[in-house]
């Protein structure tokens, strides 16, 4: 798992890693079982403080997206698949609103997006 911060960003230190490590979970790249690094482990690769990486494990736990075993550390969440495929689909709908505002900008029909991404849907399913 990298886990990128940018001075640059209008977004907190926390929130930057939280958003990461969430998309990391959500993106399927960090599995159910999978352990992360420990909190003082993590602030120090990153360079940051132990409360901001705790307080970016609380926010995750409260997400349901982790689980924190004492004496074990954290490991990706397997008991809330559901949560982890509705939150995926979430994300999903939000990049297909963003494809029918751009279509609209373009001044697509409707029946031009969806002939287009089928098109599209055929093409990556060809081997």
């Amino acid at each position: 798992m990298k886990i990128l911060i940018s001075n640059a960003s209008s977004d907190p230190i926390y929130i930057q890693i939280m958003n990461q490590i969430r998309q990391s979970i959500l993106s399927g790249e960090l599995v159910a079982g999978d352990s992360l690094p420990s909190i003082r482990q993590l602030a120090k690769d990153l360079q940051v403080s132990v409360i901001t990486t705790k307080r970016v494990y609380e926010e995750l736990e409260k997400e349901k997206l982790i689980d924190s075993v004492v004496g074990k550390g954290c490991f990706v969440s397997g008991a809330n698949q559901d949560f982890i495929r509705e939150q995926r689909m979430k994300r999903l709908e939000e990049k297909m609103l963003d494809i029918i505002r751009e279509s609209k900008e373009l001044s697509m029909t409707e029946q031009e997006v969806i002939n287009h991404f089928t098109l599209l849907f055929e093409e990556e399913n060809t081997p």
